[in-house]
Order: C-alpha cells, then sequence, then structure tokens
C-alpha cells in the first residue's frame, strides 16, 4: 500500500499552528494544529468533542457554508482538520479563527442532546473553550 501524504510528514519537527496540509482537486485541507505532536499534552475527549460540534456549527452557519466540506479532530488529539472548497490559505485562516472567536460564544454545546449525538455524555463546553482561548492566543502571536 501507499503511504498517505499525513505520514510523509515529520511530526517530530512539526509545532502548533495553522497548515495547508493537502490539495486534492478544489479541496484545501488545512491542519489545526492545537497541541505539538508527541509532545505529551493532548486534547481531552470531551473538550475535542464539544469543540468539533460547536466548531461544525459556526462554519455551516456561516458565510462559508458552501464552502464548508468538513471539519474534524485528528485521531492523534493534536488537532483538528478542516475541508473547505477552493480556499485559499489566507482566507482560509481567517476564516477558521473568525469561527473558532464565534465558538466562545456559545453557553450550552451544539448538538449535545442524546437523540442528536452518538456520545452525548462527552461534552465539555468549558474545556472546548479553554483550548480555542489557548489556540487563537497562539495564533495572534505569529
Amino acid at each position: 500500500m501507499k503511504r498517505i501524504a499525513s505520514f510523509e510528514v515529520n511530526h517530530d519537527v512539526l509545532e502548533r499552528g495553522f497548515y495547508l496540509s493537502r490539495v486534492d482537486r478544489d479541496v484545501f485541507t488545512y491542519d489545526l494544529r492545537f497541541k505539538k505532536p508527541n509532545g505529551g499534552q493532548y486534547l481531552d475527549i470531551k473538550a475535542m468533542h464539544s469543540l468539533e460540534h460547536m466548531m461544525a456549527t459556526v462554519a455551516r452557519n456561516s458565510d462559508y457554508a458552501d464552502k464548508v466540506v468538513y471539519f474534524g479532530p485528528m485521531g492523534c488529539r493534536t488537532g483538528f482538520y478542516l475541508l473547505l472548497f477552493g480556499t485559499e490559505y489566507d482566507e482560509a485562516k481567517n476564516f477558521a479563527l473568525d469561527c473558532l472567536k464565534k465558538c466562545l460564544d456559545f453557553t450550552v454545546v451544539p448538538g449535545s442532546e442524546r437523540v442528536e449525538c452518538g456520545n452525548y455524555l462527552e461534552h465539555d463546553l468549558v474545556g472546548a473553550k479553554r483550548e480555542i482561548t489557548d489556540y487563537l492566543a497562539l495564533m495572534e502571536s505569529k
């Protein structure tokens, strides 16, 4: 089998940040790296799950809704992937950061009721907001 492109990235030198991971035709995959890979600190499952719900809700209700393909967590728990149709780096970065800022306004996690979510007991709004705040501070310092 061929190695997938993300396995070609040296995760020992990858830092936290916002990266263009790959382009497949007109789908741009962005890496929102919240934690340093193999750094020993990882996203808490409940916070990550809530952040996924919050960000997906904001993104799919934005002016970019027709460009959003997917937003979801990395299995390694170091960040998230944002897939957008035809959206260049600077525009995508601004969009992602604007969405994350809007996520801080949530008072409940959207889609977190039993009938809406397959793992409704594993949410942490406070933890998600803490991770967002930390990531935004990092991105504003760059």
